[in-house]
């Protein structure tokens, strides 16, 4: 019997690992609430060692540092928490020890319960809806600022605002942003810009801190002001990280303060770059059309029509002559059948009436002569007046018009027209028309006159 026991003596490490397995096995996730008492690290690992208690026991806990540096807030003797982990062995020891994997302040649990219960029915009612949310304004005026006096929030608001748009109006309304009655006064402050201050959009919102902290922007009627504003809201709650219902009901989400003030603004000298783009796109606009519209011109004055006018409407008259000689031989021919046939048909005939009906006739043909006489000459003098009309206003457009007035052309060697002085040189032959006559001439001297601006 002796030796069966020696042959089940375990180890000390051994007896430790199996307590260890077991109790891992029957709590390996577990909540429990307590007291946090002697807090303290080891080195430089990070690690938190502290103990949890209640009015009747003890349980020593440890938290690595991964797990630390993810809590919201700070950790203190006296404090009451809601740790979750498993119940493990220290085994080079044998103490039993709750490892930590997330914590935080007792009785919050219940308040993220209810947090999420006024969620689901803010929801439900289409608080949250994103057609419900409008466009800021691009080029706000005033801007209102709905937060704390002291800390870093206000004092980033407005240096970024002012560095973004010096010209901007602002106008701030203080409160609490936490504690008892901060959501009221929040609350108040919004219903008070959206009834009487002249501003564009609100700025609500605080710096980074716990969930605690932040908690003024969870509860309903800071949500509710928010929903009912008829200013469009920007949220600017805590950190990127920090989420609250505040952040879901507003109609623009900033990550940060600072961030808000860049979405409200835009940048003064972004903006100027982007005008002065613009003028210079529709100077090089500008200039590019007066340059073809001035090519188009110089090339309509090289053309014959502009050199010779007389000549062109001499033609145009002789063409209008031309059609004419050809409607009355046409007329005629067709008057000399019409009476051939009649002819024919009185001598074919020969009826007692048919004498009396040539007669009729011949009145009707002479009548329908008349009028096609007077047609064509009707229509001859309007051609006549819309030549004389062209002819007068090729006269206005001619350069020789402008000629008349003392100017004159000049054309270099190669006879084209010459706008400046660029292309010559002493001693190029040149023409020079008058209005009346030209003359040939040499370069002598060049005068080099300032472009055109």
């Amino acid at each position: 019997m002796a030796t069966r026991a020696r042959e089940h003596i375990l180890s000390v490490t051994e007896i430790n690992r199996r307590v260890r397995m077991a109790l891992e096995g029957e709590f390996p996730a577990v909540w429990v609430r307590g007291e946090l008492t002697e807090l303290r690290s080891i080195g430089s690992s990070g690690h938190r060692y502290f103990s949890l208690k209640d009015d009747r026991s003890l349980i020593e806990c440890a938290i690595l540092q991964r797990e630390a540096s993810r809590l919201r807030f700070e950790l203190r003797n006296g404090l009451a928490i809601e740790a979750f982990g498993r119940v493990s062995v220290y085994e080079p020891r044998g103490r039993y020890q709750l490892v930590i994997e997330a914590m935080r302040p007792a009785g919050l649990g219940e308040r993220l319960l209810a947090l999420e219960e006024l969620k689901r029915r803010l929801q439900a009612e289409g608080l949250f809806d994103q057609a419900r949310k409008r466009p800021l304004p691009r080029y706000p005026d005033r801007i209102g600022i709905v937060t704390s006096p002291k800390g870093a929030a206000v004092r980033d608001l407005i240096t970024v605002l002012r560095a973004r748009w010096p010209s901007i109006g602002i106008v701030f309304a203080p409160v609490r942003v936490q504690g008892e009655g901060a959501a009221i006064d929040i609350a108040e402050a919004i219903r008070r810009f959206d009834l009487w201050a002249n501003v564009d959009l609100l700025i609500v919102g605080r710096g980074g801190g716990s969930i605690e902290d932040l908690w003024a922007f969870n509860e309903e009627p800071v949500v509710r002001a928010i929903a009912a504003c008829r200013l469009p809201v920007i949220s600017a709650v805590g950190h990127e990280v920090d989420t609250t219902l505040a952040d879901l009901v507003a109609d623009v989400r900033a990550a940060t303060p600072s961030n808000a003030a860049e979405i409200a603004v835009r940048d003064r000298a972004a903006v100027r770059r982007g005008v002065d783009e613009l003028r210079r796109h529709l100077d090089r606009n500008m200039r590019r059309s007066l340059q073809s519209r001035r090519q188009r011109l110089d090339h309509l004055l090289e053309k014959y029509a502009f050199r010779n006018p007389r000549e062109v409407f001499q033609e145009w008259r002789r063409r209008v002559a031309e059609c004419a000689v050809r409607v009355m031989a046409q007329t005629r021919r067709a008057l000399d059948g019409w009476r051939r046939r009649l002819d024919a048909a009185r001598g074919a005939y020969g009826l007692r009436e048919w004498p009396r009906r040539l007669v009729e006739r011949h009145a009707g043909i002479e009548r329908t002569r008349e009028r096609l006489v007077e047609s064509l000459a009707a229509t001859l003098a309007a051609l006549g007046l819309r030549a004389r009309a062209y002819d007068d206003r090729l006269r206005a457009l001619s350069p020789r018009r402008v000629m008349e007035r003392g100017y004159c052309l000049v054309r270099g060697p190669d006879g084209t027209l010459l706008r400046s002085a660029d292309g010559l040189a002493v001693g190029d032959p040149i023409q020079v028309e008058f209005s009346r006559g030209g003359a040939d001439a040499r370069v002598e001297k060049l005068r080099r006159g300032e472009e055109e601006r």
